[in-house]
This record gives C-alpha cells, structure tokens and sequence, in this order.
C-alpha cells in the first residue's frame, strides 16, 4: 500500500499527507540550502563587505520577482479546483496561459530591474566598495529573473500535477548546479560577487527551463500539460488575486528587509546588515518547512473543495494543525541548538560579528513557534480559492505589524527591538488567523461538515 501512487483525490491519514508534502518540503529546504551556499562562498571568500552587499540587495530581486509566487500559488490553486471539478482539459488551458504569462512578465521586469539595481542601491544606504559590490550583483539576477519566475512557479505546479517528487528532483538539480558553481567560481577561481551571480543565475535557467520541456511532453503521467494559450484576462486576474497573498509576502519580505537592514545600519552600522544577512539564510531553513507544508497540501485542499468533499478538507484542516504545532515546538528548540553553530560557519573569522549574530539569532528565532500557523492559514485559504482572507493574514504578518514593530519597538528597546519585531508580528498576525479560521468556516465548511 505504501508503494501505491499518492492522488490528490486519496483519503489522507497522517502517513499519506506527510509522504506527499515531504518532497515539497524538500525542495524548499534544498532551495534554503544552496542560497546559503551562495552566501557562504561570498562571506568567506570575497569578505564582509560583499557579504552585506549582496544581502542589502538581495530584496530588489526578490520583490521584483514575486509575480512568480503569485502566479504559481494563485493558478495552482485554479488548476487544481478545475481538475477537482473534473475538466482536464480547461485545466492544461489554464495551466498554459499561467506558464506562458509569468514568462512574459519576467522579460519585462528584468528589462526594467536592469535599469533601477544602482538607484535602488543607492537609497537603500550602500556607498562606496559595497555599492559597487551590490550593483555588480543585482543587475546579473535581475537578468536572470525569467527563470527565477519560472522556477517559483513551477514549485507549485508540480505538487498540482500530482509530481512532487519530480518537483524536488529538478530542484535538487538546480541546487548542485548552483554549489558546484560557487565553489568553483568563486572560491576556486576567485570570481567574486559576479561569480555568485553567474552561478545563480544558471541554477535558475535549471529549475525554470527543463521543466518547459517535462510538461511539453504529452507522453507524460503529468496530470497537467503545457500548450497553446488562449488569453483569458478574466482567470489571470482571477489568479492574481487569489495568489496575492504570496505575492504580498514577497514583496513584504523584501521591504521589511530593506528597512531591516536600514534599521540595523543606524544601530550596528555594517556588522549589523552582515548580521542579519546569517539570519535570513538560516532562517530560510526553518521556514522552509512551514512553507514546504502549505505549499504541498494546497493542492489537496484545492481539489476537494473543487469536488465539494468536505469531510475530506475537514480531516486535512484538523491534521495540519496538529502537524503544525509539533513542528513549532521542535524547530524552535532545534534553532537555540544550531544557532551557535551556524554563525560561526558564517563570521567565524570576526568576533565581534560572531556574537553580534549568535545573540541575534536566539532572539529572533522565538517567531518560529508562531510562524506556522500564520503561514498555513494563508496557504490554505488561497486553496480555497479566497484570495482577499489569504492576503489580509499575509499583509498584516509580513508588511503592516512588522513595519509597526520594527518602527517603535527600537524606539523602547533599541536593538533588540529589531531583533523581536518579527516576534510580535508574528503574535498579532496569529489572532487574525485564528479569527478567520472561525468566521471563514460558515463559508467553506473546514471545521463542520455540513448535513
């Protein structure tokens, strides 16, 4: 029985939700892992002031290219409603015109990108050697960003195709790319920050273009398929709204760490953006499983609201949040274990830096017994296909109380008001959520099944 294929029409038990969102949390744990990579050959290799100017950076790309996360979680979820509703056909229609716009807005935007990295730059408070070291960097992944688009995309649909495994393959074989690359280029051949980019920028084109050729085949078991596109502005605005919460994360993320790192310049000055840049990256592990979870179950909740089975979202309702809060509990004792660890592999070589972050890295990892279940609750609202619930939790998570904390708390608590603003971000976002899941359930009935 364990070896049976896992649908997204099965009854799931404890044992078949976690095999089929166990890939998903793969590929964003081995994503985490080779951007920390990326970070560590930069860090060790080309030093701290390239380090801080690659993660002062980092957000411009990351914000101009979260039309992909939108796209990718908004249309899966259309995806996988339709194919709940049994349409295979308008499914790979609607999948086509999804892959087909996101690449067309990626040539776009990197043609814009291009052109706004050293400006951007500039106004986020980069000078002299670390803004040419950020210039150099960005304008290489903003030239990258039709494949980074893609790669995002592609994360969510494979779950829906009901290929999750092939998903954390290509994955997996973007994230050697990208390793190999690093050490090779930068730390081997001393290639600096362009060296990081470069390599970057073909672990991309891995992870966004050869899936291309995967859904093209129409041999494939995929229970999705690429083809001609037919424009629909009706179903991409549809998308767009039901995948607005995603995108409203990302580009939170990227201004929240903008005014992070500006924050962190006034108190700490360059050690202070160093700091945080060790932080992101391992956090990004820590996240990566609440995210890896509801990015792989969305799918399911799609499909069985799409077949109006709600006995089955009820039973997958209540086991997530049971999964979720032993997960809470075990990543937030497992990072007061590694913090020590992972910031000496990072800024091993200062120790000033060293404990400036090891001290940072305790105080902000207390966001991770929270985290979760504000992640789900988005993700799983946008499955249901309600795109403004899932984008109120998202904005006020990520964008509206960490900018309220991350601006007044310093005020009281200086310093370490930065460091616990995700914290109480994160405490305030969690009321909202356990509201919606309350009020939202004479909707779409998660909590009680209907006679």
């Amino acid at each position: 029985m364990s070896k049976q294929k896992i649908q997204l029409s099965d009854h799931f038990d404890y044992s078949r939700l976690l095999r089929f969102v166990l890939p998903c949390v793969g590929t964003m744990l081995f994503t985490s892992i080779y951007g920390i990579v990326d970070g560590l050959c930069v860090s060790n290799f080309v030093g701290k002031t390239a380090f801080a100017a690659v993660n002062l950076i980092m957000p411009v790309p990351m914000l101009v290219g979260s039309v992909g996360f939108m796209l990718g979680t908004g249309g899966s979820a259309i995806v996988g409603i339709t194919l709940g509703e049994g349409d295979r056909e308008k499914a790979d229609r609607y999948f086509s015109l999804f892959v087909w716009t996101g690449l067309l807005a990626g040539i776009v935007l990197s043609a814009v990108g291009v052109l706004i990295v050293r400006p951007a730059a500039a106004l986020l408070g980069a000078e002299g050697e670390m803004l040419d070291y950020a210039v150099r960097y960005g304008r290489l992944l903003m030239l990258s960003l039709p494949f980074f688009i893609l790669q995002n995309m592609f994360q969510s649909f494979f779950v829906t195709a009901e290929k999750p495994h092939l998903g954390f393959a290509f994955t997996v074989a973007a994230g050697v790319t990208n390793m190999v690359l690093d050490v090779v280029l930068v730390g081997m051949l001393h290639g600096g920050v362009e060296g990081a980019a470069i390599a970057t920028f073909i672990s991309q084109a891995v992870g966004g273009v050869l899936p291309v050729f995967y859904f093209l085949n129409k041999r494939s078991t995929s229970s999705i398929h690429l083809g001609r596109a037919q424009w629909n502005g009706g179903v991409i605005r549809s998308a767009c709204i039901n995948g607005s919460s995603e995108l409203m994360t990302n580009l939170s993320m990227s201004l929240v760490n903008i005014l992070y790192n500006y924050q962190l310049l006034r108190f700490a000055g360059e050690n202070g953006v160093a700091a945080y840049g060790v932080i992101m990256y391992a956090a990004f592990l820590f996240v990566a499983v609440f995210v890896g979870y509801a990015v792989g179950s969305a799918p399911i909740v799609s499909y069985h609201y799409g077949a109006r089975n709600h006995a089955e979202l009820n039973n997958l309702y209540s086991k997530s949040l049971r999964l979720i809060g032993v997960i809470a509990v075990v990543m937030t004792a497992l990072s007061m274990l590694v913090i020590p660890y992972v910031a000496r592999i990072f800024v091993g070589y200062d120790a000033e830096l060293l404990a400036l972050t090891s001290h940072a890295f305790r105080v902000y990892a207390l966001n991770f017994f929270l985290m979760g279940f504000n992640v789900y609750g988005s993700s799983f609202f946008t499955a249901l296909g309600d795109g403004v619930t899932s984008a109120l939790i998202s904005f006020l998570r990520t964008l509206l109380f960490q900018l309220l904390a991350l601006i007044f708390l310093p005020m009281v608590l200086g310093i370490e008001g930065v460091w616990l603003a995700v914290t109480a971000a994160e405490a305030g976002a969690l009321c909202v959520t356990v509201l919606m899941f309350i009020t939202k359930d004479k909707v779409f009935h998660y909590r009680k099944v209907p006679c």
